[in-house]
């Protein structure tokens, strides 16, 4: 059986003092043994600690069944999990929540990291948050940042890792706006659908939400 990470709903709310947007993911695992769990992740902007959350559920009905939290933090030029005790969400698959201490015992917190880690690989919302956690660059053309253009084209840098931006106008160095590119993907989350472009790579399309076509290199 193939693995499979299915991606299921997103929410979107406002913080309580409107200060930022709170962002769940939800989704399943099915592992190559037809083995289950759920998982749930989020981040909020404007947060500080400037921190993701995560919770992989497994074993529901089961004794050695739970739910596994952790927090989700930038690690040198990556991202890194450590458990916790605060629970984020309940998950179908999960059982009671574990503490930091009860999650490191359990005997199946390998097939958890395992999880964590193919999820973050695969669920294009998990993409988006650690282009937020990493504060990944981006170059937007003018006429994008202001939302006079939507984005038709999308590169991504080999040399410096940049994510560059344009709609139709010829791109204007003068003129570009410099920032973060989960900002672009606040406004457009049809940028999910290239989010796995590799140093190299770019994108087209001739409107907005026209399919994405020239995504290279593989």
């Amino acid at each position: 059986m193939e693995i499979q990470v299915v991606e299921g709903a997103l929410t979107e709310a406002p913080t309580a003092a409107v200060t930022g947007m709170d962002r769940r993911a939800f989704g399943e695992f099915v592992g190559p043994r037809g083995e289950l769990a759920s998982y749930a992740f989020g981040w909020t902007t404007g947060s500080d600690p400037h921190v993701a959350r995560l919770s992989v559920g497994i074993g529901a009905g089961n004794p050695g069944g739970g739910t596994f939290h952790a927090v989700v933090f930038e690690n040198g030029n990556g991202h890194a999990f450590s458990l916790t005790d605060d629970p984020f969400e309940r998950v179908p698959e999960g059982g009671p929540d574990l503490t930091a201490d009860q999650a490191r015992a359990h005997p199946d917190l390998p097939f958890v990291w395992a999880v964590a880690d193919l999820v973050f690989q695969r669920d294009r919302r998990a993409w988006w948050m650690l282009h937020w956690l990493l504060r990944t660059p981006g170059v937007q053309t003018a006429e994008v940042f202001e939302r006079q253009e939507p984005i038709l084209h999308v590169r991504h840098d080999a040399g410096d890792g940049v994510w560059h931006l344009s709609g139709a106008s010829r791109a204007d160095r003068g003129t570009a706006k410099a920032g973060h590119l989960n900002h672009a993907i606040d406004e457009d989350p049809s940028l999910l659908a290239v989010l796995d472009l590799a140093p190299g790579g770019s994108a087209t399309r001739t409107g907005a939400g026209s399919p994405w076509s020239g995504r290279f290199p593989a």
